[in-house]
């Protein structure tokens, strides 16, 4: 650019070239150009004043447009960050997007934040620009975890102003050193060892720190460092202020995330409880549906423990309030009876189900006042709220069964009680009739069954009559009273057996002797008649032998019961009393029978014996030591010897009425012949 003489026109001309050289935004060397050349062209005097002036202006123009543009840079920037903080970002990344443009944006060598921990100490949290990674000798890292003491640095004296802080070369800084001073004394600066390692080893100098509120509260700092010695604008300090700001929104945000994020959680663990609960309280009303379905539709006590024990995933056990069992869905092996009885007695007065021990419950069977007996328990995984709930109502449920059997045993008890009457009348009534009858009732004579006679020994007899009906209903089974006696009729094979169960449920009940006879089985109507003579005849004998107050069965009696008997099982009889020793004879070809013909034939004298047997004392002797083996070592008592007395002669006498027929009939088998040793 040339400029023409050192007038006034050659002035106005560089004047009018700087206004284009600004209007185009040339850069400042370009305007300081053209002072250059006016000046070589020799102007002076005023127009190179104005010259001057206005390449001054210029420089101001193009400054001013470069802090418009820092300006719209770092508002550009802080958009770009607050609309960041929008997103679903976490603590770390927010904080890291912060650090990385507050960098960028202030031309800072290392940006770091810190926050302070719940006991009061702070800790750095994210870095941008770290160039240590650890020094050789494994010395101090300025990274996220680094421990700082509370109150260190410009960390500590922004939380001790809550305003920004900021130093041209900190290492050198004596504000900042332990015995400086930040406010004339009122404040003596930490130190922390090894924090100032980690900065000494990062090499920072100029550094400037603003504080991260959450209201009136400085949560922590964001810190800026230069790797070089310099001063710090009002601007850059502004724009890390407004950055800081950002940060601590962003940990608000983060933290209100958490919080949120927590109640979802808690919401979403109440709202999966709730559904477990609901869940369960379904599980509950259908098992308690299906139960009571079961009890409506005539089912038993075993459907109702069964089905109890499925629901329960445990081992179900009904008594009665005697304890004794009605019915089982599986076994308990190991019942500590002594902790069942004192947690029933708590559960009956509690009125809902107790824990006996680590896994097994009771739960007590009610009808208003009245015990109806309990539900025992056994849940190895334990059970839970609504499990007890469940267990509750099963045991309702049994009690309700209870209560209907009773009711219906009431109600159908004359019925029931003229059938077996006119089962055991003498003449027996219409055999046809008697079938349609016991069908009607549900009890089937074709199966195995047995009679017992119940005499109370004193005291009121109609507690044992209303006892005796909700057995026998409960065991499928007849009752009727006959001359003060009450006569069941129940399924089974084991007449001693049910005489035993007929005792030790009745006795406790009336709280006096009870004298029990019974006699069985049959497998017809027609034998009913005749097992209840049978059994009237043991009861007689069992009180003229003073056995009242006791429990037998015809077969108890031992040869007193086969005189007793209409059939006269000698058969029978004779293999109760000596069938041991006849087995042992057959299966070994000994001679033990004769041994003990021969041993009662001479008045119980071993000597004797072996000599009409024609053998030593001592193999006499030997066989009656294996005798006592095979009866027991009570067989030379006077009841027993008796019975065996008496079943040598029967058999004896059977084996000639055997050899008797087989002489009359060569087409028979011979019986064996005796055997001398």
């Amino acid at each position: 650019m040339t400029l023409h003489g050192a007038d006034g026109a050659g002035g106005a001309d560089a004047l009018l070239t700087v206004l284009e050289l600004i209007a185009r935004q040339a850069p400042p060397a370009h305007v300081e150009a053209v002072l250059d050349d006016a000046r070589l062209a020799g102007l002076d005097g005023d127009g190179l004043v104005r010259l001057e002036r206005a390449v001054e202006l210029a420089g101001r123009v193009h400054a001013g447009r470069e802090r418009d543009a820092r300006r719209e840079a770092a508002l550009t920037t802080l958009t770009d960050t607050a609309r960041d903080l929008t997103f679903s970002y976490d603590l770390d990344s927010l904080l890291r997007v912060i650090t990385r443009r507050a960098r960028r944006l202030l031309g800072l060598d290392l940006v770091y934040v810190t926050l302070r921990a719940p006991h009061g100490a702070c800790y750095v949290h994210s870095t941008e620009g770290s160039r240590v990674g650890a020094d050789r000798a494994g010395g101090p890292r300025l990274a996220p975890g680094l421990k700082i003491v509370e109150g260190y640095g410009l960390g500590g004296a922004v939380q001790l102003h809550g305003e920004p802080v900021w130093t041209p070369d900190y290492l050198a800084d004596e504000r900042f050193a332990p015995s400086g001073s930040l406010d004339a004394g009122v404040h003596a600066p930490a130190f922390d060892e090894a924090a100032e390692a980690a900065l000494r080893a990062e090499g920072v100098h100029a550094m400037m720190a603003a504080p991260l509120r959450s209201g009136d509260t400085v949560i922590g700092a964001l810190h800026g460092a230069d790797r070089r010695v310099r001063d710090h604008t009002s601007e850059e300090v502004g724009l890390l202020a407004a950055l800081a700001d950002l940060a601590a929104l962003a940990v608000d945000k983060a933290g209100l995330l958490d919080r949120t994020r927590a109640e979802v959680s808690e919401l979403e663990r109440d709202s999966s409880r709730v559904r477990t609960s609901l869940t369960r309280m379904r599980h509950v009303s259908e098992t308690h549906g299906r139960i009571m379905n079961l009890v409506l539709s005539g089912g038993d006590l075993c459907n109702v423990a069964k089905a109890a024990a499925d629901a329960l995933d445990a081992t179900v056990t009904i008594r009665d309030p005697g304890g004794r069992c009605l019915a089982a869905a599986g076994d308990i092996p190991d019942l500590d009876e002594e902790a069942v009885a004192k947690a029933s007695l708590d559960a009956h007065a509690r009125r809902r189900p107790v824990l006996a021990d680590d896994d097994t419950w009771v739960a007590p069977v009610i009808a208003g006042s009245e015990d109806l007996g309990g539900l025992v328990v056994r849940a190895a995984s334990g059970l839970t709220g609504e499990d007890e709930r469940l267990l509750e109502l099963a045991a309702q449920a049994v009690a309700f069964l209870l209560l209907m059997r009773r009711s219906t045993a009431v109600a159908e008890g004359p019925v029931r009680d003229e059938l077996l009457d006119d089962l055991i009348a003498d003449p027996p009534h219409a055999p046809q009739q008697i079938a349609q009858r016991t069908r009607r009732l549900g009890v089937d004579l074709r199966k195995p069954h047995v009679l017992v006679v119940a005499r109370p020994e004193g005291g009121e007899q109609g507690r044992a009559v209303v006892w005796a009906s909700s057995y026998a209903y409960r065991l499928s089974g007849l009752k009727t009273v006959q001359g003060g006696c009450i006569v069941l009729l129940l399924p089974g094979i084991d007449a001693s057996a049910a005489a035993k169960a007929v005792a030790a449920e009745l006795s406790p009940l009336l709280g006096h002797p009870v004298s029990v006879a019974a006699a069985g089985p049959g497998w017809s109507p027609d034998g009913v008649g005749r097992m209840y003579q049978e059994a009237g005849r043991c009861l007689d004998a069992m009180s003229a032998l003073g056995g009242t107050g006791s429990a037998a069965s015809v077969q108890d009696l031992g040869f007193l019961g086969l005189l007793l008997s209409d059939d006269h099982d000698v058969e029978g009889f004779v293999e109760s009393a000596i069938g041991p020793v006849l087995d042992y004879d057959a299966e070994r070809f000994t001679d033990l029978t004769r041994t003990l013909e021969a041993y009662f034939a001479s008045g119980g004298s071993p000597t004797n014996a072996a000599e009409a047997l024609h053998v030593h004392p001592n193999t006499v002797s030997r066989r009656l030591e294996r005798i006592g083996e095979l009866l027991g070592p009570e067989w030379q008592k006077p009841g027993q010897v008796l019975e065996v007395q008496l079943a040598l002669r029967l058999q004896r006498t059977r084996e000639v009425l055997a050899q008797g027929r087989a002489a009359a009939d060569p087409s028979r088998p011979q019986p064996p012949q005796d055997r001398t040793p």
